[in-house]
């Protein structure tokens, strides 16, 4: 569709989600009202920007307040299908009440954009990935039913389970695969150790959410180079599922950004203005098809940048050809230089370290250090090893970094989401002026 043709689309999607949610929610209502907006008045995109941005810990506050899923819960509480959650490892966990209209409807999203990523009903879908709150593996599995692929929904997180997965991707063969990057890095390493080559399992699309590892290029390359298919990055947040909204097509050329399903822009993580082309801002996303907890202008947190030039697939959706860059939260000063943990990862990856890291920001005096471990790689010294992960980061971060080699295998694995940057100094007044402002 073209660009102007769409963005009518969104505008009436947009004012009839707007309209619902002011009819449905007493949570929307009163914070509307008191912004002086009235939703009626939406007449473009533009003026989105008069709806007040809304934060998570809103709305953890307002479910302490109202519980069990605040006054944003729009259907009433008999009309609750599902409900899943945030773990509430970092506070309150948030409850998710989902109707049977969205769970068709994230249903229905997640199959078009699967699709777009090459997966069709012919295809087995293996997902590794677990079924509990986490929305993850739940998505792609109602997505992939939607589609009419064959679904293996394995999981993971069980111990032993690893090995249990590459014994049943030999036997299976699976031509498609679910979970998170580092999951499937991990797949391949006790599958070599097994005596498999995971090429030979005969997966030809692997796509991930949940970290952002499979939008960064060496990641990529790694992943397509052990599995023999192609690497495709998808995902925003829990909050604003469906959240294969962002997501990339079979050209992996960036993540889409499939705005007629949730509308998102990028802001400024200061000023909270809108950024152009090529600048990066923050994700601040608004859904269009929901009824039971709909999210309106969800400050994400996430940092990235879009282009909006064409894509080889044909489509004209806006694109974040780096995904994700990581968190407004997370990222790090170093000697005046901003530094994100994907580009950290881009860097070490590229250097051909294809094992575990982990990187540290101290602070040494009155310098800033980073000291990174990467384990070591059969066939490379550990002093070349070492010296090719100090050119890399020096060429793409401008610093020059501390590397230890660590003993292969000797760094602790996930089967969710991988944390392998850790700052251990005083807060920059740089990162907190962002955290401040928000």
């Amino acid at each position: 569709m073209p660009p102007e043709e769409r963005a009518q689309l969104v505008l009436r999607k947009l004012k009839a989600q707007l309209a619902y949610c002011a009819s449905n929610s007493d949570f929307y209502r009163g914070r509307w009202a008191a912004a002086g907006i009235d939703p009626g008045s939406i007449s473009s995109l533009d003026d989105i920007r008069r709806v007040p941005i809304l934060r998570k810990e809103e709305l953890r506050t307002e479910q302490t307040e109202h519980p069990p899923f605040g006054r944003y819960l729009c259907i009433p509480r008999d009309k609750v299908l599902r409900i899943h959650g945030t773990s509430g490892t970092t506070g309150r966990p948030t409850a998710f009440g989902v109707s049977q209209g969205d769970w068709q409807r994230i249903a229905t999203a997640h199959a078009r954009i699967m699709w777009a990523a090459g997966i069709r009903p012919n295809d087995t879908i293996f997902i590794g990935s677990f079924f509990g709150l986490y929305w993850g593996g739940w998505g792609a599995l109602i997505g992939a039913e939607r589609l009419g692929a064959t679904c293996f929904p394995f999981g993971a997180g069980v111990p032993g389970q690893t090995l249990q997965a590459v014994e049943w991707l030999a036997q299976m063969r699976p031509t498609a695969f679910y979970g998170t990057p580092s999951y499937a890095l991990r797949i391949a390493e006790v599958a070599r150790d097994a005596g498999y080559d995971p090429a030979d399992f005969g997966i030809r699309v692997l796509f991930f959410s949940g970290e952002p590892g499979a939008g960064i290029p060496a990641t990529k390359q790694l992943i397509e180079s052990t599995f023999g298919g192609i690497c495709i990055d998808m995902g925003s947040m829990a909050e604003m599922s469906p959240w294969m909204s962002n997501a990339e097509c079979h050209e992996r050329t960036g993540m889409h950004l499939w705005d007629d399903l949730v509308y998102t822009e990028l802001l400024d993580p200061v000023t909270e203005e809108p950024v152009g082309p090529g600048e990066v801002g923050v994700l601040v996303y608004t859904h269009l098809e929901r009824d039971s907890q709909p999210m309106i202008r969800l400050w994400s947190g996430d940092l990235s940048r879009y282009t909006d030039e064409p894509c080889p697939c044909g489509r004209t959706y806006r694109r974040l050809p780096d995904g994700l860059l990581g968190r407004a939260d997370d990222m790090l000063v170093i000697r005046g230089e901003n530094v994100y943990p994907a580009a950290i990862e881009e860097a070490i990856r590229a250097a051909g370290c294809s094992g575990e890291f982990r990187v540290t920001v101290v602070r040494q005096g009155a310098l800033d250090e980073m000291k990174v471990r990467t384990e070591a790689v059969a066939g490379h010294s550990d002093n070349d090893l070492r010296n090719s992960v100090v050119s890399h980061l020096k060429k793409k971060l401008g610093l020059r970094v501390e590397v230890e080699i660590a003993p292969a295998g000797s760094l602790e694995r996930t089967e969710f989401k991988s944390r392998r940057v850790s700052d251990e100094r005083t807060m920059s007044q740089d990162v907190q002026s962002i955290l401040d402002s928000r």
